[in-house]
């Protein structure tokens, strides 16, 4: 299920990276602007997420017992729901615009500079839901290689757009930061028609025709699970934006480097990220039929991989940090703290997979306010306050370090939260989940 899913999400996260490399070219000025945006689109992209959980897990765990046309209107309710509530988010985030910004250290000259992104975007926001939520009922029907496709889409068309619009190549007018929004809105949108259209005409998957009271019950169904998830995915946008506070104070060359770091992070924990949105499924299924024992197998295998493979990837990344800070930093103090952060915050992303797949685990298992209260510790109790703490102690590396640290203190609480959680596989219950089933 994961294969798939990896190869899309690497268009799609590149072009985060795309979009931050072309944004350097503008200048440190627009970089720090544009690294400002992050916290707050994160957080809208959270909320959607989140409703992926709660869809994914619902409707997974209804396919379990059996129920297919219940599945599909649930799938079609949370379709319009994720729509409603992004929304919301958007036209709230665009009412507080400029306390937002100066509440995570916008300077009132920074505020015009990114409004011209930030308008765009949460006009086109709504664009953000459809292509989430409907990955997400074609993930808990099993089909992972449909929502590759979409992903790739919206990918390839922002990554095509992104130098048309930034700098006005041949007909097209040169918008700058304005262009870097819009080439990401029109990339989500022609991704929303596609997966709209393959869900309600070619696959079937979601439907519209119950009554309401089925609808309001699918609804609350979702909500349960999908309200705690967001809550812990908009956690992580919130944590971002008070370090953001602590890095403004080492001035705008160190924003400027966060914000590439962020966009870094988002690329080499690729398959953290993928396998956040594939494990769930798998879980909700299997507990749902009584196979707890492919439960923790998954979820121990999951845990052990991602631990070998972003120690192998941190290996990589410390042999190119100097050339990394080099291309993203056309300022020289930029590429030197892009170069530290490299260096330092990497070392802990393997921990940091542990926490967000023991997340989706709890999601999946339906215990979402475990999740929830996971991510609060790791966020609030240890990366802001480890960070602040290292700040004072070591200055900007001592930040670095403080977040690392933060992160593999979270992970053996979270492991054993999750283990907690699961039931133990006897033999008896092995021999149980062996036999031939109707």
């Amino acid at each position: 299920m994961t294969w798939p899913m990896l190869i899309a999400m690497s268009m799609l996260m590149s072009f985060n990276f795309v979009d931050a490399y072309f944004v350097s070219l503008l200048g440190t000025e627009k970089l720090a602007a544009f690294s400002f945006t992050f916290p707050v689109t994160f957080t809208v992209i959270s909320l959607v997420i989140g409703l992926g959980v709660g869809t994914s897990a619902t409707v997974a765990n209804t396919l379990g017992r059996g129920d297919g046309r219940r599945a599909r209107h649930q799938g079609g309710v949370a379709v319009v729901l994720s729509g409603v509530l992004v929304l919301l988010l958007c036209l709230i985030v665009w009412l507080l615009h400029d306390p937002i910004f100066l509440l995570i250290g916008a300077s009132d000259e920074t505020l015009p500079v990114i409004a011209e992104f930030m308008t765009i975007w949460l006009a086109g926001g709504i664009f953000v839901a459809f292509p989430m939520v409907g990955n997400a009922v074609m993930r808990a029907n099993g089909n992972t290689r449909l929502p590759s496709v979409v992903m790739a889409l919206s990918a390839a068309v922002n990554v095509a757009l992104d130098p048309l619009l930034i700098f006005g190549i041949g007909p097209f007018p040169e918008m700058g930061l304005r262009g870097a929004a819009l080439a990401t809105v029109i990339g989500y949108g022609v991704s929303s028609g596609f997966i709209l259209y393959m869900l309600f005409v070619r696959m079937k998957a979601i439907a519209w025709g119950a009554s309401w009271a089925c609808r309001i019950k699918s609804a609350r169904t979702i909500l349960s699970i999908a309200l705690p998830a967001s809550g812990s995915n908009m956690l992580t946008p919130v944590a971002m934006a008070g370090m953001t506070a602590i890095i403004a104070r080492y001035g705008e060359e160190a924003v400027a480097a966060f914000g590439v770091g962020g966009r870094l992070e988002s690329l080499v924990t690729l398959v953290i990220l993928t396998l956040s949105m594939t494990l769930p499924p798998f879980i909700s299924q299997n507990y749902a039929a009584g196979r707890h024992d492919r439960v923790r197998a998954a979820y121990e295998g999951t845990i052990k991989f991602v631990l070998l493979f972003q120690g192998g990837v941190y290996l990589v990344l410390l042999m190119l940090s100097s050339q990394i800070g080099a291309t993203f930093g056309k300022d020289a103090a930029v590429a030197e703290i892009i170069a530290l952060l490299v260096v330092i915050l990497p070392l802990a992303y393997g921990a940091q997979g542990v926490v967000i797949l023991s997340n989706s685990s709890l999601n999946a298992l339906h215990r979402p306010m475990g999740a929830l209260g996971l991510n609060m510790v790791r966020l609030f109790v240890m990366y802001l306050p480890l960070a602040f703490i290292g700040g004072k102690i070591g200055g900007l590396t001592g930040v670095f370090a403080g977040a690392a640290l933060a992160n593999a203190i979270t992970a053996c609480i979270a492991w054993r939260v999750v283990n907690g959680q699961l039931c133990p596989v006897t033999s008896m219950n092995v021999e149980e989940a062996n036999e031939p089933t109707v």
